[in-house]
């Protein structure tokens, strides 16, 4: 019993202390794009799409085929019409007998066949900037997501830390309430005040230990939100506090504009591109396809040249009709031109370049509704550094009216009443400072989410 205990004990040990070590945002994020389901997929998704490309880009290369066949069978001729519908007509070559013939010999043909389309009035090169295209589109959608899921983290981790502080704040207000408990009971016991004091103390206590309990079920719910977007397992996390009480360095030097390299704006683009692409591919499907090609035959048979005169002119044996006997050759220049084509691709090509107007007008969009964020965020970063400053201002104000009435109370010059308003007033002011200290952080990284630049956010804790 001991030894499983010990045991039980160890695994606790190993299992609480993956995260017992300060965590920075820089490792938050580091983790959150190396583990995140989504962003791994998408990496996929981009790999198969490069792949695509260079599927694409050989398709230039001509068709080359290499056949062969060794047969073995009757050479019966007829005068007459046939036609091999389906691929079920039988080749069989020989001037036509007045009578049935059973005699049989092997035979063999031998083919190397090469087709190249040389020349398609650039419709290879335009599949190959499609897939290009699509490629860039799986490329930047994979950045997008990366670039959003920075920003997810990040926000996490200052939900987190916020909901930290503020657990803190509760426990500070309820060792000031127990204090306060334990000085009223006694002052009670000893008849210096009457004993209604000691319960509404015991009350005020009571409220804080519930609050408490309300900040540290909200400091897990957020711990299991930074959690997964970590992609790692559940855990309670010890986050860095060292840089959420004081400004942003470069909070002053901000960029108002929104750059068109914004992650989500290069998603557009390419989109974009792509459906230009798409048009020209479609026009150019209306275009004839010149075609080189060239044909290499060699035939061989176990019935000599002779047989319709001499039935007897054959061989069985199996080399003497899988050998070369005749050689072929062809070559020539074809011209495949499918007119139809004209009018259903001038269909397509219209309602594709509608598509590339309606990708515009969301690429316009997206702009203005990030033009209008940046804006929405230089507007918090001015409340936020308002509200930071006036944040210690009213603790000091709360904390000195606290310790006086406290210090009234206790000579029996204030009631309870006033000393539980001044307690109350005091944690609203901390609550808020925690609050007015992190929202200052959340308007830098609400302005680095708007420009497309994390870094805006990221650089001011490498400076830690």
């Amino acid at each position: 019993m001991r030894v499983e205990r010990i045991t039980f004990l160890l695994c606790l040990l190993l299992s609480g202390s993956a995260y017992a070590q300060t965590l920075t945002l820089q490792e938050a994020v580091s983790r959150a794009l190396t583990n995140y389901g989504s962003i791994k997929a998408k990496e996929k998704y981009n790999g198969a799409s490069e792949a695509a490309v260079q599927e694409r880009k050989r398709e230039y290369l001509p068709d080359v085929r290499l056949s062969a066949q060794q047969n073995y069978g009757t050479i019966n001729g007829q005068h007459g019409p046939l036609y091999g519908f389906g691929g079920l007509g039988v080749a069989s070559t020989a001037l036509p007998l007045a009578q049935q013939d059973w005699t049989a010999a092997f035979g063999s043909l031998y083919l190397a066949n090469v087709n190249w389309d040389f020349f398609s009035f650039g419709r290879t090169q335009s599949r190959i900037k499609v897939a290009e295209a699509e490629a860039s589109i799986a490329h930047q959608g994979l950045e997008q997501e990366k670039f959003e899921h920075q920003v997810r983290v990040a926000a996490a981790y200052l939900n987190l830390l916020t909901a930290q502080r503020i657990t803190h704040t509760r426990q500070v207000n309820l060792d000031r309430a127990e204090v306060f408990r334990q000085t009223a009971t006694v002052l009670a016991k000893s008849g210096l005040i009457a004993g209604v004091d000691s319960s509404l103390a015991s009350a005020e206590a009571s409220n804080a230990r519930t609050e408490l309990l309300k900040a540290r079920d909200m400091e897990l719910e957020n711990s299991k939100k930074l959690a997964v977007l970590m992609g790692v397992p559940y855990t309670e996390f010890r986050l860095d506090t060292a840089f959420i009480s004081r400004i942003p360095q470069t909070i002053s030097f901000l960029d108002t504009t929104v750059s068109a390299g914004h992650p989500l704006l290069r998603y557009q683009s390419s989109r974009i591109v792509k459906s230009e692409e798409e048009a020209r591919l479609a026009r150019r499907m209306s275009f004839p396809t010149f075609s080189l090609f060239g044909i290499v035959q060699g035939r061989g048979s176990g019935f000599r040249y002779n047989y319709p005169q001499d039935q007897n002119a054959f061989s069985s044996g199996y080399f003497n009709g899988v050998g070369i006997g005749r050689v072929n050759y062809l070559t020539g220049l074809g011209l495949n031109w499918n007119l139809t084509s004209l009018s259903r691709n001038s269909v397509r090509t219209k309602a594709q370049e509608m598509v590339t107007q309606g990708l515009r007008e969301e690429h316009g969009l997206a702009f203005q509704e990030l033009q209008a964020q940046s804006k929405l965020a230089d507007a918090k970063i001015i409340n936020a550094l308002e509200s930071q400053k006036e944040a210690p201002v009213q603790v000091r104000a709360a904390m000195a009216a606290y310790r006086q009435n406290t210090a009234l109370y206790k000579n029996d010059l204030a009631n309870i009443v006033d000393v539980t308003q001044a307690l109350y007033t005091l944690s609203r002011a901390e609550l808020e400072r925690e609050v007015a200290n992190a929202n200052v952080w959340q308007a830098l990284l609400l302005k680095a989410a708007a420009t497309g630049d994390i870094t805006l956010f990221l650089n001011e804790f490498k400076s830690e």
